[in-house]
């Protein structure tokens, strides 16, 4: 019977530190050699640590949440044998006060971290369990899939390395059993009872504690509004022809990436660099240098289910609307699917958000240091608009863009907002 004492290993990133986000085995759990083990976090990168040896967790030396320095401490693992009683660890901070009943800890192990980065980079995969271990190869995205639709792993074949399931052998096996399913319905459910009214006192608070992604996002915003001095730009754009030569392209274009207004802003936002420079620059302020780019590195600004993320569309000004389609569809599928690796979100030079049908009418855009410009696009509304003394109808947009005021003065901001607008309104120009 023996010990071992399992550390923080280097992930490869260069970095001191990482946090904690997600456990997946809890103390007094047996576990295999390359069963995943801890999620950790680094720069918006989550890494799946598997176990390097079989045997039973002893004690665990960093709980969720704690940045853990790289060679710590991380678990004790009983091989060999068991133990009569486990390694002494640190004592697991008390559970926040909720009015609602705490989970269990062993399902709240399981499940996959809410602030997990928009990149996740897993370690090769294991070997195949030998049938009838009951182990079963999957990311773990995958096995959250599984688990919340209520799917027994071991009856579902994996395509992919050494037997590994992958979220299509989930959609081929869904496909599979569906008939059968549809073949036996079940009885329509029981209403459910009318809760009784809350007592008095019980707020229904929910503590939330801030890790991972989120932290993250949190560190930058106030970094961010604190160092770097926003000046907001408004301007409204009359997309009316563009939105007409939008839906014919869309139409004629048959088996092409279906073009939304991204493309088309990309575009007008490359013409608008190319008149106006200094907005597609990065601003190193311990150096007081400002790094200026002929390359357009466009950042889109992309919610997912973890927060917010801006994978990188690279060399835009070399790539044509379809292509910006695409390569737009590529990058948010990553995002969401959080496979984005960090190289794909590193490296913008201006960051283009939108919030879609959500845009509203105005906003504030907050810059994504070390750039000094970002360009806001709001929803598109219908309104009467004044156009050679009639009014008619048209489909006007504002685009809400930010600017540090330390680098682009409010003229340069107004002429490059000006030229993209110009651009925009006469769409047949970005054809060309």
């Amino acid at each position: 019977m023996s010990n071992f004492v399992f550390k923080l290993p280097d992930v490869g990133e260069g970095i001191a530190q990482a946090e904690i986000v997600a456990w997946h085995a809890e103390i007094g759990q047996e576990i295999q050699e390359d069963d995943p083990l801890v999620d950790v976090m680094t720069d918006k990168a989550t890494v799946e640590i598997t176990s390097p040896v079989s045997g039973r967790i002893l004690s665990r030396h960093a709980e969720v949440g704690v940045m853990a320095s790289i060679g710590s401490e991380l678990v004790v693992i009983e091989t060999g044998g068991k133990a009569e009683t486990p390694i002494a660890g640190p004592a697991p901070a008390p559970a926040p006060t909720s009015a609602k009943p705490a989970k269990a800890p062993a399902k709240a192990a399981s499940a996959p971290a809410p602030a997990q980065a928009a990149a996740t980079a897993a370690v090769p995969p294991s070997p195949a369990a030998p049938a009838g271990s009951g182990k079963v190869l999957a990311a773990p995205a995958v096995r959250s899939r599984m688990a919340a639709l209520g799917l027994d792993g071991s009856k579902i074949r994996g395509s992919g390395p050494d037997g590994r399931i992958e979220h299509g052998d989930l959609d081929e096996y869904l496909t599979r059993s569906q008939p059968q399913l549809q073949a036996e319905p079940s009885p329509p459910p029981a209403r459910p009872p009318v809760p009784p009214p809350p007592m008095l006192g019980d707020d229904g608070i929910e503590d939330i504690k801030v890790i991972g992604l989120r932290r993250q996002i949190a560190e930058r915003m106030l970094e961010a509004k604190r160092s770097v001095p926003h000046f907001t730009y408004v301007e409204e754009i009359d997309v009316t022809a563009l939105e007409a030569v939008r839906a014919e392209i869309n139409t004629a274009a048959v088996g092409w990436p279906k073009l939304t207004l991204l493309p088309f802003l990309i575009k007008a936002m490359v013409r608008g660099i190319a008149q106006h420079p200094i907005v597609n620059a990065r601003y190193d302020a311990e150096a007081a240098v400002i790094h200026r780019y002929n390359a357009v590195h466009i950042g889109v600004a992309t919610q997912t289910p973890r927060g917010l993320v801006v994978p990188v569309i690279r060399h835009a000004e070399a790539l044509t609307l379809h292509q910006l389609a695409a390569e737009i569809a590529r990058l948010s599928e990553l995002a969401r699917a959080g496979k984005a690796s960090r190289e794909v979100l590193t490296g913008s030079t201006i960051t283009v958000s939108s919030l879609g049908a959500l845009g509203g009418i105005a906003a504030t855009p907050i810059i994504n240091p070390p750039e000094v410009a970002i360009v806001g696009v709001n929803k598109i509304v219908e309104r009467p608009a004044v156009k050679d003394g009639q009014i008619v109808v048209a489909k006007l947009m504002n685009l809400s863009s930010s600017f540090d005021h330390r680098i682009v003065d409010g003229f340069d901001a107004a002429a490059f907002i000006k030229t993209v607008k110009g651009e925009l309104e006469a769409p047949v120009r970005l054809m060309v």
